[in-house]
């Protein structure tokens, strides 16, 4: 939180990062995400980082149950969530222990004093209460009895207690607002609207929002708490603006390709965190041709897209990593019979079932080798939640043009964070329309196209072109089974050929912040880019010497690649797994690279990358 001039009863901040705090039913998700909203509506820069609990019914008041949502927004350029939130809302101690360790020295500590009781204590682990020990020193420590406040706020509505108390959060809500400036408006309105059919419980959860905010107004006098101003963001480009998190974003983009392409689009996916909202949002845009089918299992989540796409549609398939591994084969079905398919793997820590709702970025291997046989696949990276809507239209692109699975790789953290985004006008994106395959003259269904090698594409019972496809090798000259194996050979390699050429139709690999050629570069991919973003504008500040080049075409690999690393005297690779990435590039370039890597579930913070890039800055030189 960096501190400048005052105005009026407001100190004004350049940026503040806020993280919300609780038990899984204290509604911290729900907090954090209409604070995004008003913020963003303020005309803030933001980025959010929700942090759900991995178990599904913790006890309440224990470690395991705590929700958090943090969020980093300012006047500035903002592309993280924020290394050390500035302020710390705790509804309860075990929230206060879990989330202590990361806060500013300094920071504001929010927190309910009526929950700082023996049994929620205990629940915490806390041998003895940090409010009247020394565990609290060093911070601006707000007791409040958020509880007994609450409670006061909504008695007039006559709800029981434990109804009552689920406004808990509003109250909260409502002091934070009047905190740093935001307006109540956009919030009463929410809450009207989604609670219009119990209008007692609209009525209940506003009065505490107004509560809160108006026990700040009445503490201002005190000096007890303070006020925060936090200007506008001066956008590079006018337009609209929304917030957005990745699978939202992922969701439209499919869509918008699947217009673009001019075919209809059919998800078929089985519930996974954190994939699960994309069948969510996919769900909803029935009018846009989108099928979708909720399967009973992977298998058939995947093999329903196959068949979608065998129909002249375009198969989807969503899943994270444990489901992946279950797609494999059909995956590999996919390549044998060259059908064009989408397969979303957002990530979580695993292996396994692992940590279901941290983030990582471990199935790289999983994408690009984790298959039976030589079988290449497309697979594309989404680095945060806006350009999760431009890949999302490439990968259907680029599966319909060369026929072949595409995998697209996000994460929890990238599914999950929302940021602002500008709208793009689909007027102006460029159409690729599908054409199937309609000539009966000289057909056999894996005659290719000589410059994209891609097989042509048949609906099911058009005239004269029927056609068999399937598991087993096919004969290069007929398309019919084959066990020659000179035809084996001349097979596998056309595949792999075909995939290989697919870096000619893509971008050449780009700087994204630096220069070509120097002493030192990080290279970074999926939701690292903004922490090696921040991380390298703070050391090009210092006059160190470093560029950040951020890789989305996983596979294959930009074409231009192994000459840009090249032209640097030391490359570090940052990823939140045990060095996936730098093994894949000194596989195919021989590259000796740094490795750095982070598998704790949780991202990258800005200093960890900026450390490193001093101490190997320093070896370089």
């Amino acid at each position: 939180m960096n501190e400048q001039t005052p105005a009026g009863n407001f100190d004004e901040m350049d940026s503040v990062c806020i993280r919300f705090a609780g038990d899984s039913g204290d509604g911290m998700q729900l907090t954090g995400t209409q604070f995004s909203v008003v913020t963003a509506l303020e005309g803030s820069d933001l980025s959010t980082f929700p942090d759900f609990p991995a178990e599904i019914r913790a006890p309440v008041g224990t470690t395991f149950g705590v929700s958090a949502f943090q969020i980093n927004f300012g006047s500035v350029e903002v592309s993280t969530a924020g290394d050390e939130p500035d302020v710390l809302v705790a509804m309860n101690p075990a929230a206060l222990k879990v989330s202590l360790a990361g806060l500013k020295e300094g920071g504001i500590i929010i927190l309910d004093e009526g929950a700082f009781n023996k049994r929620n204590l205990d629940k915490a682990g806390y041998d003895s209460n940090p409010l009247e020990d020394n565990t609290l020193d060093g911070y601006q420590v707000q007791k409040l009895d958020i509880t007994k406040m609450t409670l006061e706020s909504v008695k007039e509505f006559g709800l029981g207690k434990k109804d009552a108390l689920r406004s808990k959060n509003m109250w909260t809500l409502g002091l934070v607002l009047w905190m740093f400036g935001r307006d109540r408006k956009p919030i009463t309105d929410w809450l009207e609207q989604k609670f219009k059919k119990i209008p007692d419980v609209a009525k209940a959860n506003i009065a505490a929002v107004n509560a809160g905010h108006a026990y700040g107004e009445t503490v201002e006098v005190s000096g007890e708490l303070r006020r925060y101003s936090i200007g506008k963001h001066e956008v590079e480009e006018a337009g609209e603006y929304r917030t957005v998190n990745g699978n939202q974003a992922l969701a439209w983009g499919l869509v918008a390709g699947s217009q673009l392409g001019d075919i209809s689009l059919m998800l078929g996916s089985y519930p996974i965190t954190p994939a699960s909202t994309l069948l969510h949002t996919l769900s909803g845009l029935k009018e846009f041709g989108v099928m979708t089918f909720q399967a009973e299992d992977e298998i058939a989540a995947i093999c329903g897209a196959i068949g979608a796409s065998f129909a002249g549609n375009l198969g989807v398939t969503s899943s994270s990593g444990p489901g992946i591994a279950l797609k494999t084969e059909a995956i590999g079905l996919a390549i044998s019979t060259e059908l064009p398919l989408i397969v979303v793997d957002v990530q979580r820590a695993g292996p396994s079932t692992g940590l279901p709702t941290k983030t990582e970025q471990s199935d790289l291997f999983q994408a690009v080798w984790g298959r039976n046989g030589d079988s290449s696949i497309v697979v594309l990276a989404t680095s945060n939640p806006q350009d999760c809507f431009d890949v999302g239209i490439e990968a259907v692109r680029i599966a319909t043009k060369y026929m072949t699975p595409v995998m697209v790789l996000s994460d929890g953290y990238i599914g999950n964070a929302s940021e602002p985004w500008k709208l793009p006008d689909i007027n102006k994106l460029e159409k690729f329309p599908v054409k199937h395959h309609t000539d009966t003259e000289d057909f056999h269904p894996f005659k290719r196209d000589p410059e994209t090698l891609a097989r042509p594409w048949v609906k099911p019972g058009t005239p004269g072109l029927l056609h068999r496809i399937g598991g087993i090798e096919k004969d290069y000259d007929s398309g019919h089974i084959s066990y020659d194996p000179k035809n084996h050979q001349l097979m596998t390699d056309t595949r792999a050929e075909k995939i290989a050429n697919i870096a000619n139709d893509m971008p050449e690999q780009s700087v994204s912040l630096g220069t070509e050629g120097g002493k030192l570069a990080v290279v970074g991919w999926g939701s690292t880019r903004g922490a090696i973003h921040q991380a390298v504008k703070r050391a090009r500040a210092e006059n160190i010497d470093v560029s950040h080049i951020h890789i989305g075409n996983i596979w294959p690999l930009p074409r231009n690649l192994e000459r840009l690393l090249k032209s640097y005297d030391k490359v570090i690779v940052a990823e939140m797994n045990k060095g996936q990435m730098n093994k894949l590039l000194r596989a195919e370039y021989l590259l000796d690279a740094y490795s750095l890597t982070k598998v704790t579930g949780q991202p990258f913070k800005i200093t960890e990358i900026l450390d490193c890039i001093r101490e190997q800055a320093g070896d370089a030189s």
